[in-house]
């Protein structure tokens, strides 16, 4: 027998030439034939091995639109600093410090000064419980850094440095470094940070698959840079991958990559090229996001602006006329309309010189649009790669720092009915990859504790099942040009999905973030089970 029939399940295919059926033929990773038991049964019977599924729901696999798959397995070993309190967060520090050998290097990921009633932390507070290691913590965004003097030491920084282009150095009244760093900032000492090679990489992504599978990811969308893809290689060439991968370019290696004739889908359905990754700005939580207006409470601070409009197009244009499609970082309201204004020119210069003129493009995060610009991505046909958690996570946030412009702010429903292509991620490990709590979130716009209460935040911006579901399946294989064979359970797609005990059509919305896959299928093989 070569394939397997699924039966007795209750399927939705998000297929809308058959939406629902009982059973699902299988063979060599696609599907074959979708439809009812009996009729199934009587075709291939005999053919294919029988799997009872006893009324499991099936659904296409998952896939995160925007993940960083190397920070996220990485950081899964590194201390987690995403606590209630700085001193909690300084706590765990002390902790690792006590069984790590002097002078090796503590590294952590995830607090957010915003949510601590104690305030920000200073190198000082890494100083007294890690006096003999050197500290580094990315911030929850990934947009900033807290380093302990040592740290910044070896790193060869002072209050003499000046800050570099795109980066802030953070410094007390007195001029000395505090030990936060801001954007580029960062850099100057996670340079020196010792990189992990690519087969310890390799390693930590290998341990990391399962957490993915279990919560029914089949698919990412990996925005991590060459030593990401070097580990996925060897994963993928020693068939360890088993996780569909779209692999970003990072700007810097557009030249690289267009001097090789690299082009967006090269590769096969497991691993393949994505998109050239740009930054135009920062994140909210550290207050780097570019803005039109300052920030609520400020005189003059709006962010800091990596490139404007005329800069990216340049490189937008570089990367069109090498078959390459763009995905721009953009969070404030600047930023966003300087991305806008590039694609708009980028577009134009596509339909005049370029036989391909339908590249699909993006703008990662759209977090905050100006009122004017609401519409642009619809019109120029730039898909709108959103994280719904990051609207759920960050709202008071977003009300304090941006007050009334928060309205128009991770604004779902607003691209979806400007006719906007919708792909939704997690940004891992900024959020949880658990894609269960990103349609909680777009569904109710409430936090997982249910505040701020039954309406959600801005109730104006939720999505219904259906629409949100999309955002997981049909529109990252659109961002991805595989379209033809992901995201639903039709013949000829590859067998890629999910069993679940709960119906997600039919439960409170707020249970949706409790939902886990009794099973995880990829190209045919069920890569996970729970017991």
């Amino acid at each position: 027998m070569t394939g397997i029939l699924l039966t007795h399940a209750w399927i939705y295919t998000l297929d809308s030439r058959q939406p629902t059926a009982s059973a699902l033929a299988i063979d060599k990773g696609r599907v074959v034939a979708v439809g009812a038991t009996d009729r199934l049964q009587a075709e291939f019977d005999g053919r294919f091995e029988v799997q009872e599924l006893h009324g499991l729901v099936l659904l296409p696999g998952l896939t995160d639109a925007h993940l960083h798959l190397q920070f996220y397995a990485l950081g899964l070993e590194r201390i987690d600093c995403e606590t209630a309190t700085r001193a909690e967060c300084v706590q765990r520090v002390a902790e690792r410090a006590r069984n790590t050998p002097p002078a090796e290097w503590l590294q952590g990921q995830g607090w957010n000064q915003n949510a601590w009633p104690d305030g920000p932390g200073a190198a000082a507070d890494l100083d007294a419980v890690a006096p003999h290691n050197p500290v580094y913590l990315t911030h929850k965004s990934y947009h900033s850094a807290w380093a302990n003097h040592l740290a910044l030491d070896l790193a060869g920084l002072t209050s003499a440095t000046p800050d570099p282009p795109g980066g802030r150095l953070g410094r007390c009244p007195d001029g000395s470094l505090d030990g936060i760093l801001y954007e580029n900032a960062m850099d100057l000492v996670a340079d020196i940070v010792p990189r992990p090679s690519v087969d310890r990489t390799a390693q930590a992504i290998r341990q990391a698959l399962p957490t993915l599978w279990q919560v029914g990811l089949t698919g990412v969308h990996d925005f991590d840079r060459r030593d990401c893809f070097a580990a996925l290689q060897l994963l993928h060439a020693a068939g360890e991958l088993k996780l569909r991968v779209v692999k970003s370019i990072p700007l810097e290696d557009l030249p690289l990559a267009a001097g090789l004739g690299l082009r967006s889908g090269f590769g096969d359905d497991m691993l393949r090229i994505g998109s050239v990754k740009a930054f135009m700005d920062g994140a909210l939580g550290p207050q780097t996001a570019a803005m039109l207006a300052p920030y609520a409470g400020s005189a003059d601070d709006r962010g800091i602006l990596m490139m404007d409009a005329a800069e990216l197009f340049e490189h937008a244009r570089l990367a069109a006329e090498n078959g390459l499609s763009m995905a721009v970082h953009a969070i404030g309201d600047r930023a966003n309309r300087e991305a806008l204004d590039a694609y708009e020119r980028l577009r134009a210069y596509e339909r005049d010189h370029l036989a391909s003129p339908d590249l699909r493009h993006s703008i990662e995060h759209v977090q905050l649009l100006h009122p004017d610009d609401a519409g642009r991505l619809a019109a120029l046909k730039v898909i709108a790669s959103m994280q719904p958690l990051h609207a759920t996570s960050d709202m008071l946030t977003a009300d304090r720092h941006w007050g009334e412009r928060a309205r128009l702010s991770y604004a779902l429903r607003t691209q979806l009915q400007a006719g906007a292509s919708l792909a939704f991620g997690s940004d891992a490990p900024v959020e949880s990859p658990n894609p269960f709590l990103g349609l909680h979130a777009a569904v109710t716009r409430r936090r997982v504790d249910g505040s701020p209460g039954e309406q959600g935040w801005y109730p104006a911006q939720r999505l219904s099942l259906s629409e949100a579901l999309h955002g997981f399946t049909g529109g990252p294989a659109y961002a991805a040009g595989m379209e033809d064979r992901l995201g639903r359970l039709a013949p000829g797609c590859l067998a890629d999905l999910i069993a679940l005990d709960t119906d997600p059509f039919d439960c409170d919305p707020h249970e949706l973030q409790f939902i886990r896959p009794r099973q995880t299928m990829v190209g045919g093989e069920w890569v996970f089970r729970r017991e």
